[in-house]
């Protein structure tokens, strides 16, 4: 029951990816959207084809299917073409704490938090609170499927869209849109029309978000200085949010119900939102 978005949660390589895709040293979001839509792809394509393997011959093959899935993943990193940046002097070592110390990285890496954790409930809860309200596998599945698919569209579209608002103005959004989803996902569940439009904000939520980030992440990180900060967005955007959202939820849904734990998501999203908020102004001040 528990389909959780994997290829949200791999953040890893995402700066040697936006270090491939920009041109000249700028990001360029409608390479780095074609490419990445492929790892959402992925997770519809597994999550349809596992759905119905283990729906017809039960879980006994889980282990087979991850020992596949895991060596078909080497095999395709092994494969990559092997490029290497500029060799740099021994003691070139730009400081990261410089930056740490400016206003507008610490509100995004706030911001960055709250929203993520926000989105660690719908990951790993979301499944297991609809089949608390009676709705079947079929129509779960289908759900998640809905929302890949129009993460998948963003993904490949959003050239077209970002250039519409600043970078900082699409955290604000995404936030935002963020509350009303949780809203709508503890408030109003049973109207499955209602639930379908929240799940499709999923464009914004989460592919916007992420692309947004992993720019910002090369515009504040420059350089040398791109391992760390992505190193710090994988530990403060996905490692600390994953444990605190799964333990923080498991114990709140034991207590309180899961629709609690999508009360709280929405909270913790206007958290994000007054942080992306607090940044979109330095960086109108900057500007």
């Amino acid at each position: 029951l528990m389909f959780t978005h994997t290829s949200a949660m791999m953040p890893m390589s995402e700066a040697a990816l936006a270090h491939l895709v920009s041109q000249g040293g700028a990001f360029d979001a409608r390479r780095y959207g074609r490419v990445r839509l492929w790892g959402s792809l992925g997770f519809l394509v597994t999550v349809m084809v596992a759905g119905w393997w283990f729906e017809r011959f039960g879980l006994g093959h889980f282990p087979a299917w991850t020992l596949v899935t895991l060596i078909a993943v080497v095999v395709s990193v092994w494969l990559l073409p092997d490029h290497k940046e500029a060799a740099h002097h021994a003691t070139d070592h730009p400081a990261i704490w410089p930056l740490l110390h400016q206003p507008a990285v610490r509100w995004f890496f706030a911001a960055v938090f709250f929203h993520v954790l926000s989105h660690i409930f719908i990951y790993v809860f979301f499944s297991l609170y609809l089949d608390s309200l009676g709705y079947s596998k079929t129509v779960i599945g289908l759900l998640w499927a809905a929302s890949v698919l129009i993460e998948i569209g963003w993904f490949f579209t959003q050239g077209k869209w970002l250039h519409r608002l600043s970078l900082t103005g699409w955290l604000v959004l995404a936030s935002a849109l963020m509350v009303l989803r949780m809203g709508v996902t503890a408030g109003v569940p049973t109207v499955w029309p209602l639930l379908l439009a929240a799940q499709a904000l999923h464009a914004i939520t989460f592919a916007a978000h992420h692309t947004v980030c992993i720019a910002l992440l090369s515009h504040h990180f420059p350089g040398r200085l791109r391992g760390r900060g992505q190193a710090l967005y994988t530990v403060i955007g996905y490692g600390l949010p994953g444990v605190l959202g799964g333990l923080g939820g498991g114990v709140l849904s034991s207590a309180l119900g899961l629709e609690a734990v999508f009360w709280l998501s929405a909270a913790l999203a206007a958290v994000a939102t007054l942080c992306a908020l607090r940044l979109r102004r330095l960086d109108h001040r900057s500007g």
